[in-house]
């Protein structure tokens, strides 16, 4: 098996070359071709986690080099694959997750003429993806990130002739290109400390390397990490990437995109554990990125960017739990993949809910859908049940640990950190009711013209599946500590004592998680909802409103001085630069035109040159002679 590796991201590799390669003689079986390898990629998936669980723990990892890629010089790299527990949670979530999303578009993307070319950038996404977790070195990681950015970058502006998704697509390119520089920096710190990129001759050299380099490495791994997972402060591009076809906003945040910084973070453990204040700035960018989504998420009317700026609150949790070492690596790979079933399955529902509503987004015009569409309304619900941690769905346990590893921190630390994380679930509570209420319940504020009604089979079906990996991941994976110790001898594991008793933890998480459910229910059950937001609102509410003025702050700070930057390094180019260019030209230009004029064209001025320099040759050697 171990040399069978490349399987898993060749199978939908191939899926996509043979889409986009084979045009249009492809369209009307190319959405089947893509759900099979999908589904092929998964089921070999499976083949191999069964074939690891055979071994011991610490012979689980399986390697293989496919070729010798890049031999220069010193820098001698080739194109590996390593399969352990890590990457093993990747691959079946990727796969399984990402196969559901390929059926259900099949029936989504039924009468859209380019549905080939979807499945096509569907299969390419899940294989940048698996390339970027199989990878045994930081290059192969970096090719499969920067396949994820082009997939993304397709998919989020696949109906690019609207201008807001073709808008969409650039801007979640750019900002995601300014991550990618950290990600880029940080190999080249690699190749000059420990003269590879190579995940085993790295980690090995770590502990020889001084502290100061760690943490700039570190720093820059986390820039990668904040532009792929749309974590502060380049958070920008999550809620604009909603102008995709809803289940490409399924695919990035449940089972690939947004997952990776989170994945780079993690295998990256070795650097971090070494560079506390580098840790320091994953901990500091995860709660502050929970607090901001969660924030944002409560002033949202259209469903997707409400859905949105949840994920960017829930990967701040993961971010969190990662930042605190090995005593929250596992945690925070079990909330990516409870967070995987649950946000799928809220995606998804959205896109249901779209279905039988024209396409409208704003819940402002939804109401009184659960009687209408009563298996969008189960599914989602139990999506919404997993999210905000109420027992025994997944999300409870995989929360609640995050907020108990961050107060076993200690000290101010602990209770700062701790205090965020419940704070955060209770505003998760508040937001995510919202979404509840205002789409399922009350009086129908649609339009005359929209006629409700629940999707079909091939929709509802991969909704139900997630819907039961929403109530049963996180116990399955908690209990008997199973995920944490099939990880253990990847990232390692840490128990951190806690200064108070669980259940306290438990409990007071629960009511603050009810009072913002209450808060939303007082607000929003029960009473008439305006078709439009009303202006006269708090300050906070408008903020949250404009994401927190995020694209402002961006503006401000790197867009206007780049800009001015640039205005100036262009009159030094032009002025400077230029000036020297065309001051030598202008200098030729007049040695040329003094010259010319010695060309008359005349052969008697000629022959007069010839004669006198003749007469000046013979007077010089007369003279020379003489002496």
């Amino acid at each position: 098996m171990d040399k069978l590796i490349w399987i898993l991201p060749a199978l939908p590799l191939a899926g996509a070359a043979v889409l986009l390669l084979g045009g249009r003689r492809s369209d009307k079986w190319g959405h089947l071709l893509g759900c099979v390898m999908a589904l092929a990629s998964f089921a070999f998936g499976v083949v191999l986690f069964f074939d690891m669980l055979g071994k011991s723990a610490d012979d689980r990892s399986m390697d293989q080099t496919l070729f010798t890629w890049v031999p220069v010089g010193e820098l001698q790299v080739d194109f590996g694959l390593q399969l352990d527990q890590l990457s093993m949670c990747f691959v079946l979530l990727i796969t399984g997750v990402g196969s559901l999303i390929h059926i259900y578009s099949v029936s989504y993307m039924s009468s859209d003429p380019g549905r080939r070319r979807f499945f096509a950038y569907l299969n390419l996404f899940l294989a940048a993806m698996l390339l970027l977790v199989l990878a045994d070195n930081y290059l192969g990681l970096y090719l499969g990130w920067e396949g994820v950015g082009l997939a993304s970058y397709l998919l989020i502006g696949f109906w690019h002739e609207r201008p807001t998704a073709a808008a969409a697509a650039k801007k979640a390119f750019v900002v995601n290109r300014v991550g990618d520089m950290g990600l880029a920096i940080g190999m080249m710190i690699m190749f000059a400390t420990f003269g590879s990129v190579g995940f085993s001759e790295v980690f090995g050299g770590a502990g020889e390397a001084g502290e100061g380099t760690l943490t700039a490495l570190g720093l820059v791994l986390l820039l990668a990490a904040c532009g792929k997972s749309a974590q502060v402060p380049l958070q920008s591009w999550l809620g604009d990437a909603m102008e995709g076809p809803t289940p490409v906003s399924a695919l990035i945040h449940a089972a690939t995109m947004v997952t990776a910084g989170v994945y780079l973070i993690t295998r990256s453990g070795p650097i971090f554990n070494l560079a506390p204040n580098a840790q320091l700035g994953v901990v500091i960018v995860g709660a502050v990125t929970l607090l901001f989504g969660a924030v944002i998420g409560c002033a949202k009317d259209d469903i997707k960017k409400a859905l949105a700026a949840s994920t960017m609150s829930q990967i701040g949790y993961m971010v969190l739990a990662a930042g605190l070492g090995p005593a929250g690596y596992a945690f925070a790979i079990l909330h990516l993949i409870t967070h995987g079933f649950f946000k799928a399955g809220l995606f998804l529902g959205a896109g249901s809910v779209m279905h039988g509503m024209n396409d409208e987004t704003d819940m402002r015009r939804f109401g009184g859908l659960r009687k209408l569409m009563p298996i969008t309304y189960v599914t989602f619900g139990l999506g919404y049940l997993a999210i905000i941690g109420i027992p025994p769905f997944s999300g409870f346990f995989s929360k609640d640990k995050i907020i108990e590893t961050a107060w076993a921190a200690g000290g101010a630390k602990g209770i700062i950190l701790g205090s965020i994380a419940i704070l955060g679930a209770g505003i998760t509570g508040y937001y995510m009711t919202r979404v509840m209420l205002l789409t399922f319940f009350g009086e129908k504020r649609w339009k005359d013209d929209t006629h409700p009604h629940e999707s079909p089979s091939l929709m509802t079906a991969p909704m139900i599946v997630l819907a039961l990996g929403s109530v049963f991941a996180g116990g399955l994976l908690v209990l008997g500590s199973a995920l944490q110790d099939w990880l253990e001898p990847v990232v390692g594991e840490e128990h951190e004592h806690l200064a108070v008793p669980e259940w306290v933890l438990i409990v007071s998480t629960l009511a603050i998680v009810l009072i913002g459910v209450g808060i939303a229910y007082r607000q929003y059950a029960g009473r008439t909802i305006p078709e439009v937001a009303p202006d006269d609102v708090s300050p906070l509410t408008e903020a949250a409103r404009q994401d927190l003025y995020g694209d402002a702050l961006n503006e401000a700070a790197f867009m206007r001085p780049g800009q001015k930057l640039t205005s100036t390094l262009g009159v030094v180019d032009t002025k400077g630069v230029d000036g020297v260019v065309r001051g030598v030209v202008a200098a030729v230009a007049a040695v040329s035109a003094g010259t010319r004029r010695l060309q008359t064209g005349f052969v008697r001025s000629y022959a007069l040159s010839v004669f006198a320099g003749a007469a000046l040759l013979i007077a010089m050697m007369m003279v020379v002679s003489v002496r």
